[in-house]
């Protein structure tokens, strides 16, 4: 199977590779990176967590893409279709490393995953499951003009976790679309 690989002007999103971990494991200890996303883990766990987003490229067909800075080959994070068993529904998620917050990575990976999801997967709705007290995601959430749909459950472990659905339709991102 052929995977995708997305690029925008200063990002690569690809499928997760091995050589993703040290980038992965990094980003996951950090507490102030995953305090939306569940709390700070250690590297066996990102490893499986690596695992875990690869398999379902494997079993789905699509997952959450590595992040790469193309000047630097640095990972940057990980973003992009999400919809294991039980979601919501179909999400566009996203979580970048703390070093390279605040550069609008996050937009713009979030930008082509956005029209990849549409126009690749045919998805008819895109949701994004946000903490109502996760504001940067929030906001995010907001350029790519997406509203508030109320809060959803997830599965199981995160079924304690209170969320909001934002989201918006394929139709609604085909017409408000930013350029790339």
């Amino acid at each position: 199977m052929t995977h995708p690989i997305l690029f925008t002007e200063r990002l690569i999103l690809r499928r997760p590779a091995a050589e993703d971990l040290d980038g992965w494991a990094g980003f996951a200890a950090d507490p102030v990176a995953t305090e939306h996303l569940g709390g700070p883990v250690d590297r066996a766990t990102a490893w499986r967590q690596l695992c875990t987003m690869a398999g379902a490229w494997e079993i789905n067909g699509f997952a959450m893409f590595s992040v790469i800075e193309r000047a630097t080959g640095k990972w940057v994070g990980r973003l992009g279709p999400w919809q294991p068993e039980g979601w919501p529904g179909t999400e566009v998620g996203w979580g970048v490393a703390a070093e390279f917050a605040g550069r609008g990575y996050a937009y713009e990976g979030a930008v082509a995953a956005m029209d990849y999801a549409v126009d690749v997967l045919g998805w008819a709705r895109i949701i994004h499951t946000i903490a109502p007290e996760n504001t940067r995601s929030i906001r995010l959430a907001q350029r790519l003009g997406s509203t508030n749909g109320g809060p959803v459950r997830l599965p199981s472990p995160h079924a304690d976790v209170t969320v909001d659905a934002w989201g918006q339709s394929a139709d609604q991102w085909r017409a408000g679309r930013p350029s790339r």
